[in-house]
């Protein structure tokens, strides 16, 4: 297992990062009411970290029986049915999923699928009256007409049903939305709790840590958690005993775009271009969330530009994520972001060398 899911916090009470959200979490629970919450905050701080633990707080070891269903469902859409299939995490009380994987049907995800699991009948839970959980993903991500059929939902069902939502940005949460939830921002943490996280592991692990290796980790981590664990583990497993000067390996993806930028650099032409799509098209398919990629291909590309194209370059990057973000098809604007580089970068050599 790894060690980002091994010393997962499984209580409010050891989670070590935002100890005073977890605490006020815990007073909610105790009060044995729960509303809707709304967990938003950067990727990596730990805000599933502190939804599960929260779940094992209500419902005690019951929340960790869960099993994985990839579940299709025919749901109504006015003139005609459609099949719409979607992956689900569950236990006995309660239900994750990611209604924005269904892509633009997601408003009869939301219409359908969630009021059906927001109608079965609640659990009792030691005694009091009880209730199902749905937890959602990325609900950023969710269009107008599903965060409206949401709101819905959340306002017919909460006797018997509890929201709680996870996003990246709240200012993409219809503020019908918000105003019927906890809102709990959940920052990126420090570098010093992401050091005291991991000369914890280290002690758990029964490793010695050269001093400032932690430091340097934490450095590197972009203030994410989970990436600063990865990077950990990642140093364990290359080399032990650690020494002061060990040097941190970057993410595997982060090289391959590092590859991406030197070879846009080296040809600017149609087959150069069509070679990156091909490598852009590939760390999609791993996964690597398109804004992420946009991110750092302008990271790349930034460090080998004269300061006077960085401006202008950095537009046109903004430019291209806000297409992104309103966008479906994520290849098409990151394309477009090379191709317009390339043409920028052109232009700029004939003209400098003529």
């Amino acid at each position: 297992m790894l060690w980002v899911d091994k010393y997962r916090p499984k209580t409010l009470d050891k989670v070590l990062v935002h100890e005073d959200i977890a605490q006020n979490l815990k007073k909610l629970v105790t009060e044995q009411d729960c509303p809707h919450l709304l967990f938003y905050g950067p990727s990596g701080s730990g805000k599933k970290t502190l939804i599960m633990a929260l779940l094992r707080q209500i419902f005690g070891p019951g929340a960790d029986k869960v099993k994985v269903e990839n579940k299709a469902w025919r749901v109504d859409a006015g003139s005609r049915a459609i099949d719409v299939e979607l992956t689900t995490v569950s236990s006995t009380h309660h239900v994750e999923l990611n209604p924005s994987d269904a892509g633009f049907q997601d408003r009869y995800v939301v219409q359908e699928i969630i009021k059906e699991m927001a109608k079965n009948r609640p659990i009792d839970v030691k005694g009091r009256k009880g209730f199902k959980v749905l937890v959602l993903n990325e609900v950023d991500k969710l269009s107008r007409e599903a965060q409206h059929s949401l709101r819905r939902t959340m306002e017919k069902y909460s006797a018997s049903c509890r929201l709680i939502l996870c996003c990246n940005s709240s200012s993409k949460v219809s503020e019908a939305i918000r105003s019927r939830c906890l809102n709990m921002r959940i920052n990126a943490p420090t570098e010093g709790e992401i050091m005291k996280v991991l000369e914890f592991i280290g002690k758990k692990e029964s490793l010695q840590l050269p001093p400032g290796f932690a430091d340097r980790i934490a450095h590197q981590s972009n203030r994410s958690l989970r990436r600063a664990i990865l990077l950990f583990e990642t140093c364990r497993v290359q080399q032990y005993p650690f020494t002061s000067n060990q040097a941190i390996p970057p993410m595997d993806w982060e090289e391959y775009v590092s590859e991406i930028a030197s070879s846009i650099f080296k040809e600017q032409s149609p087959k150069r271009l069509f070679e990156v799509r091909g490598k852009l098209y590939e760390l999609l398919v791993n996964c690597i969330p398109p804004e992420i990629i946009l991110k750092r291909l302008l990271y790349e590309l930034l460090k080998k530009l004269d300061s006077e194209l960085k401006h202008e370059i950095s537009h046109w990057a903004a430019y291209y994520e806000h297409r992104l973000r309103l966008g479906q098809k994520a290849i098409f604007h990151l394309e477009a972001f090379v191709a317009k580089f390339m043409s920028i970068y052109k232009g700029f050599l004939i003209e400098t060398f003529g």
